[in-house]
């Protein structure tokens, strides 16, 4: 399926379940108004789904002044990836991890933690810097980044419900859409569709951002490094993020014990280094 039908699917989801709120919490008014917003959030996930993602990790644009050699490798991989040269930000975390956003490579950009470049030499950050390009080459960072917005937006949804559930701001049983009983569900079924989103992300793409990416870095043995080093960290270091944004990045950085990882888009780590290196 190509990214433009799953893009479209997905911001046809997010509508049909913000309307189907505003159905439960306020008939067909509620519907109309809910509506309206889906409509604003589609255009408002398209337009500025990176900047949202980037706030939401308090990430900052950094310039070739500041980080040098940083910027020499994403110029050097964008070169041979025939790519412009996205802008680069700086995440304020330990924990070694990166992602790449944007609508389209002409206004993608890359991220990376202050984790990444401490344990990283030059050809496992080249590894991975490569990899992140491949994504913006494969044109696979518009859909992560609206399925990160979208993740989001369903959970705060699901907040809504429950607080409406807890304090009655619902129409009774008796007008006319699922009421209380409906609203229950949306409370319990808003969580699971904010992770079966993530799930939509298919598997296959990290796999084959890590061949291309192993393609423009010249060779494969800096990323299989990376990764086995990211492997190693980020159980040691999980990061503190929204589960909304874990598909976005190289590797899963929630916890090994978090229920989400078993909705994890990442394929495992060890299959990984196997493909790249063959075996």
């Amino acid at each position: 399926m190509g990214n433009w039908v799953k893009t479209t699917l997905l911001l046809a989801l997010m509508t049909i379940l913000i309307v189907f709120v505003g159905d439960l919490l306020g008939g067909r008014q509620g519907m109309v108004i809910a509506f309206i917003f889906a409509m604003g959030m589609n255009f408002f996930s398209y337009w500025f789904s990176d900047k949202i993602v980037l706030m939401m990790h308090r990430a900052r644009e950094v310039s070739p002044e500041e980080s040098p050699e940083l910027y020499n490798i994403v110029r050097e991989l964008a070169q041979s990836a025939n790519l412009p040269v996205p802008r680069i930000y700086i995440i304020p975390e330990e924990s070694p991890n990166a992602f790449a956003t944007g609508r389209n490579p002409n206004h993608a950009l890359v991220a990376v933690t202050e984790g990444l470049l401490k344990i990283m030499d030059r050809e496992e950050l080249k590894g991975v810097l490569a990899h992140e390009l491949a994504h913006i080459k494969n044109r696979d960072i518009l859909i992560g980044s609206i399925a990160a917005t979208m993740a989001g937006a369903i959970m705060m949804l699901a907040n809504m419900a429950r607080w409406a559930f807890i304090f009655g701001g619902l129409r009774s049983d008796d007008d006319e859409g699922g009421g209380a009983i409906g609203l229950l569900l949306m409370t319990i079924i808003a969580p699971i569709a904010a992770l079966l989103i993530q799930m939509a992300i298919s598997r296959s793409r990290e796999y084959h951002a890590d061949a291309t990416g192993a393609s423009f870095a010249g060779r494969p043995d800096g990323l299989a490094r990376a990764l086995e080093k990211l492997g190693a960290y980020s159980r040691r270091i999980p990061m503190e993020t929204n589960p909304a944004t874990a598909h976005m990045f190289i590797v899963n950085p929630l916890s090994g014990g978090s229920i989400a990882t078993l909705f994890s888009t990442h394929p495992p780590i060890e299959k990984r280094i196997a493909r790249l290196l063959g075996r």
